[in-house]
């Protein structure tokens, strides 16, 4: 495959704005990322199907053509070599974060032999609290978590357009 790509993986049950603001500061570094749904995640029962996150995430991006969506099943190394990508993209809230991504990566590096390399980008301060974890609660608690979503009008906004 010509060109560099990149993976961004997770549940994003829902998809937020943090998950957002990671594939825009990442596409400047890709000529292709994919975002990949975990479709087959045993540790979050009640998890909303991955057909419909999947689909939720590909409208926010239909405008932009060098972002892909699909599902997965399995590790996240075998998603990305499956696709072409020897880079994983994962964003980091905090020590605790960093810690759990550290170790991934090491593990990820050693059974890739070095094949699939993890890029780690902070989260912005502000939007370090915010995770779809958090957005469940509120919303099951009758909150409005709009504010913690892509807005609409964001939607066909091209990362260049929104560094």
């Amino acid at each position: 495959m010509n060109g560099k790509t990149g993976v961004i993986v997770g549940t994003f049950d829902p998809f937020t704005i943090g998950h957002a603001s990671i594939v825009r500061r990442a596409l400047p570094l890709f000529d292709r990322l994919v975002i990949g749904v975990v479709g087959d995640n045993v540790q979050k029962p009640g998890i909303t199907p991955a057909e419909q996150r999947m689909q939720a995430i590909a409208r926010l991006y239909a405008g932009e053509p060098r972002i892909e969506v699909r599902t997965y099943f399995g590790l996240a190394v075998d998603f990305a070599r499956s696709v072409g990508a020897r880079f994983i993209v994962k964003g980091v809230r905090s020590a605790k974060d960093f810690e759990y991504e550290r170790e991934q990566a090491d593990i990820n590096r050693l059974i890739t032999h070095g094949e699939v390399e993890t890029l780690l980008l902070m989260a912005e301060p502000q939007l370090a609290s915010i995770s779809s974890s958090m957005v469940r609660e509120l919303r099951h608690f009758g909150q409005d978590v709009s504010a913690f979503l892509p807005a609409e009008n964001e939607r066909n906004k091209s990362s260049i357009d929104n560094p």
